[in-house]
């Protein structure tokens, strides 16, 4: 989880990402945001984030995102 907050919070580092639920939702994050997300995500945790789980549901807060990361080193 630290990795993943070092690359949200040097995208923004006047956000509070620990206890933020609606990043998408409320516009925190944009579409430009997530994909430098999915990119920095692939190449510290060597996951690919698909179009499928491209969804605000995985993107509105850290620890969604997390367990998304979680689910698919799981899988591979």
């Amino acid at each position: 989880m630290e990795e993943l907050m070092e690359i949200l919070n040097n995208l923004h580092p006047d956000v509070d990402f620990a206890g933020c639920k609606n990043l998408v939702d409320g516009k925190i994050l944009d579409s430009f945001d997530i994909i430098t997300i999915i990119s920095e995500v692939a190449e510290v945790f060597d996951v690919t984030i698909s179009a499928k789980y491209i969804v605000p549901e995985n993107f509105n807060s850290a620890e969604a995102l997390y367990a998304l990361i979680q689910r698919l080193e799981d899988e591979e």
